[in-house]
């Protein structure tokens, strides 16, 4: 017996941050994020001033999306979001730009999880086709 995947919702705009350039990127499949338009220092997840200078001088960019394991772990409690992908790797990825992200590793190899691994973006799919980043193990 085959049992679907229900599809993952689309987390929602923050509506007191402009994340349309985000989520722009995730339709044409880049990786965008928020930079400090002074330092050149990336930030995630979106704000309203830069992390280096407190002031609005902020733009987008896109990463290369390739990274290291800072740390993870593996979910294994049902849950919203959770059904049909249990056990489910999470880990804080440093990108190579220097900014750390939190993401899913989809149907990654639990035995070859461990800090310091190498890792580059792949799409997570929700719902309505609406694309998400991931990362999957080099």
């Amino acid at each position: 017996m085959s049992q679907e995947t229900p599809a993952r919702r689309v987390p929602a705009e923050s509506a007191f941050t402009d994340s349309a350039a985000f989520w722009q990127g995730t339709r044409e499949g880049k990786l965008v994020l928020q930079y400090c338009t002074k330092t050149g220092r990336f930030q995630h997840f979106p704000r309203p001033v830069s992390l280096a200078t407190g002031r609005r001088t902020l733009g987008w960019k896109e990463v290369s999306g390739n990274g290291t394991i800072y740390s993870h772990t593996v979910l294994r409690t049902p849950g919203l979001g959770a059904d049909g992908r249990l056990p489910c790797p999470l880990a804080l990825v440093d990108l190579d730009e220097g900014v750390r992200i939190l993401a899913n590793l989809p149907g990654a190899d639990l035995d070859r999880l461990k800090i310091g691994a190498r890792v580059r973006l792949v799409w997570d799919t929700l719902a309505g086709d609406a694309r998400y980043p991931a990362f999957a193990l080099t």
